[in-house]
């Protein structure tokens, strides 16, 4: 997902209190309701049958802002009774159908209750694989300022052309198609996608086309089709006059197609622009491991919104300038070398789309190590110091207002700064890791290990620790828990430092870089605790000199001077 301005998040701040939108970035809702419990957690009704595969048929009428369509859905089936069945209104649930047989269903607000068994038909359905079709209409919530507040987005493009797709992250893909609206069941086996547009106009979908059929009437039905496991938000339509480029790239799985959708008045900027897509692969792939989803190829379109991290099929709206949207979010300089939307949504392939997180309370997994991941790539081309000037000067993007792990069960998450606090916090366990061989082992053994999972913040805690070897609860804790950054205190003189952790939770084991020279190149580490701790200084030190490495996201204070920096 998009990192935002602070600007952005007042402004998101005031438009969700006004509209009582769902809960997205900015939102500050603090009562949940019964709707967020059935939008949010993984209830009884959702628990006895697993999603396999959906196949999705839409046809958009431009015009009025609605859509029609059906949704086949293929399940795994343990002894399902009444289905939570998710469509958020205004969208209208017609029919729910099984070979010509219908289902009763009734409504709840966004949920619609399916009485898939009753007494009836108790002992003719057997566990195992089954299927249902799913008719539904509506016009679905427009998104008014894309991506941060979600739905369908109607445009047109420079020279008057319909232009149009979705961007649902976190209000969720039940805005516009029915399904199991929750993180922790993706179709295992994919989903097919199947759009009947105007045929002046170009349809595009996740993974590859598998078929382009002329209708009659003017209208052309494109069918695309995923075949690994994808998240329901990434599940979307692109629909305009789109024109396409593309490549092979060589990787470390073989040949990974590359395709480039553009507006066509926009292709000579955008393959001067897209080189950032190869240079993306080639560094992740070395510090991440394979591109997650070969088998479905990679795909840039361009998009009427910044972006999102639509799996296989990555939405673009960065205007085709360096930068996000031509700013350096890192005020140091290192931002303006590579085009933000390309990397930061790319990255998103291995933490969101590859690995994601079962609940949206836990979405640091996503955002921190995807944010960290900018810090990466810049290191990959332009070295080591670029890079962490880059990780410390995104700090000033920190608000410390909430903590980054959000309340469970309620479709909710935590702080925004679990984009820029999350990457300062993994970027301080590559510090205390010591050893950059071994961390870049742990980013591929992560993405190994949980390849197409849905995961817990417990699992990946859990897993970095045991990796690494290092107690590394506390600093999850203090970073991801509590809104406060460790201070640490110190005194000095002739003789001796002293120094202390406060603002600490009771855990946290963290060792630091620390110099007592003027010049900062003679270093060491500490380990401090919550009791004074003393350090005997050299003959030459000058009684006054301390400083941190600035790798170490912690604040400082000197005690005799009563000033705090970080």
């Amino acid at each position: 997902m998009l990192i935002a301005t602070k600007s952005t998040f007042l402004f998101l701040i005031f438009y969700s209190l006004c509209i009582n939108a769902f809960s997205q970035l900015g939102d500050k809702k603090n009562v949940f309701t019964h709707a967020d419990t059935l939008r949010g957690s993984n209830g009884i009704y959702r628990q006895k049958w697993d999603v396999l595969h959906y196949d999705i048929t839409v046809e958009p009428d431009y015009n009025n802002k609605t859509i029609v369509g059906k949704n086949t859905m293929q399940f795994y089936d343990n002894g399902a009774q009444l289905m939570q069945i998710d469509l958020q209104e205004p969208m209208i649930l017609d029919s729910v159908m099984d070979k010509g047989i219908p289902y009763k269903f009734r409504r709840e607000k966004n949920v619609y209750w399916l009485e898939y068994r009753d007494s009836s038909v108790m002992d003719k359905i057997k566990a195992g694989v089954h299927s249902l079709t799913f008719y539904f209409h509506g016009k679905p919530r427009e998104a008014i300022r894309p991506p941060w507040d979600g739905g369908w987005i109607w445009k047109k493009d420079k020279n008057n052309n319909p232009w149009m797709t979705v961007a649902c992250q976190g209000l969720g893909a039940s805005v516009w198609y029915p399904c199991k609206d929750i993180q922790s069941d993706k179709p295992d086996s994919g989903a097919t996608l199947r759009m009947i547009v105007p045929d002046s106009l170009v349809a595009i979908g996740n993974g590859r086309l598998t078929d382009k059929k002329q209708m009659g009437n003017g209208k052309m039905l494109y069918t695309y089709n995923v075949k690994n496991t994808i998240n329901n938000y990434c599940i979307v339509p692109y629909i305009g006059k789109y024109i396409n480029f593309s490549e092979k790239y060589l990787g470390l799985k073989g040949s990974l197609d590359m395709n480039y959708w553009v507006m066509d008045y926009n292709l000579e900027k955008a393959k001067k622009q897209f080189t950032d897509a190869p240079k993306m692969m080639k560094a992740f792939e070395y510090w991440f491991g394979p591109y997650p989803f070969y088998e479905d190829g990679y795909q840039l379109i361009e998009a009427p919104h910044l972006g999102m991290e639509h799996q296989s099929a990555v939405a673009y709206g960065n205007g085709f300038k360096m930068g996000y949207a031509g700013r350096d979010l890192s005020g140091t300089g290192e931002g303006l070398k590579w085009d933000f939307i390309i990397v930061h949504e790319s990255g998103h392939e291995w933490f969101a789309n590859s690995i994601c997180t079962k609940d949206i309370a836990d979405m640091w997994i996503h955002e921190g190590f995807t944010n960290y991941s900018e810090t990466l790539f810049t290191e990959y081309y332009w070295g080591k110091n670029a890079g962490e000037t880059y990780v410390e000067g995104i700090r000033k993007n920190i608000l410390n207002d909430d903590p980054i792990i959000g309340p469970y069960g309620v479709n909710k998450e935590g702080s925004s700064d679990m984009y820029y606090k999350g990457a300062n916090m993994i970027h301080l366990i590559r510090q205390i890791t010591n050893d950059d061989k071994k961390f870049r082992d742990l980013l591929i053994a992560l993405n190994k290990t949980f390849y197409h999972k849905t995961v817990t913040t417990i699992e990946i805690e859990e897993f970095i620790s045991s990796f690494l070897k290092l107690s590394l609860q506390g600093i999850f804790d203090q970073y991801l828990r509590t809104t406060k950054i460790p201070l640490l205190q110190y005194k000095t003189d002739r003789k001796k430092v002293e120094y202390r952790w406060t603002d600490n939770v009771s855990n946290l084991v963290l060792p630091i870089k620390i110099s007592l020279d003027t010049t900062g190149n003679i270093q060491q580490w500490i380990t401090p605790s919550a009791n004074w701790k003393k350090l005997k200084t050299g003959k030459r030190y000058d009684g006054k000199t301390f400083t941190v490495n600035k790798n170490f996201y912690v604040f400082t204070q000197n005690k005799l001077q009563k000033k705090v920096s970080n």
